[in-house]
């Protein structure tokens, strides 16, 4: 699976941008869709992930701002950043994990760097 990331860029705080990242080559029927962030000096930590039955999962930090979407057709998944704050500020990663009988099979995109700034 190759996963390629889009939509990162420059935004002030309160702003707003939509990350898309598009999943090709052997795609699971079971599988789960999602991003990662990392900081400057921090580990990388998740935002937010979504199954391919529309079951999702945030952080605590993304929860009310930040809204994950898949279009299963074209193997897309997005990412809806709203109310943007200094502490948004990563790369993000898009992270695809395929399941089948009884194994998964992870993959990472290259990220797409957010910077929130005023």
């Amino acid at each position: 699976v190759q996963l390629q990331a889009s939509g990162g860029g420059l935004v002030q705080p309160g702003g707003s941008l939509r990350l898309s990242c598009a999943a090709s080559g052997t795609i699971f029927s079971i599988n789960v869709m999602g991003w990662y962030r990392q900081a400057p000096g921090k580990q990388r930590e998740l935002v937010a992930v979504i199954t391919s039955s529309d079951t999702t999962n945030y952080a605590d930090s993304a929860k009310g701002r930040f809204t994950i979407s898949r279009d299963n057709a074209k193997n897309l998944v997005y990412l809806q950043m709203n109310n943007l704050k200094l502490e948004d500020t990563a790369v993000y990663y898009c992270n695809y994990i395929g399941k089948s009988r009884g194994y998964e099979y992870v993959y990472w995109g290259q990220g797409t760097l957010v910077t929130v700034s005023s």
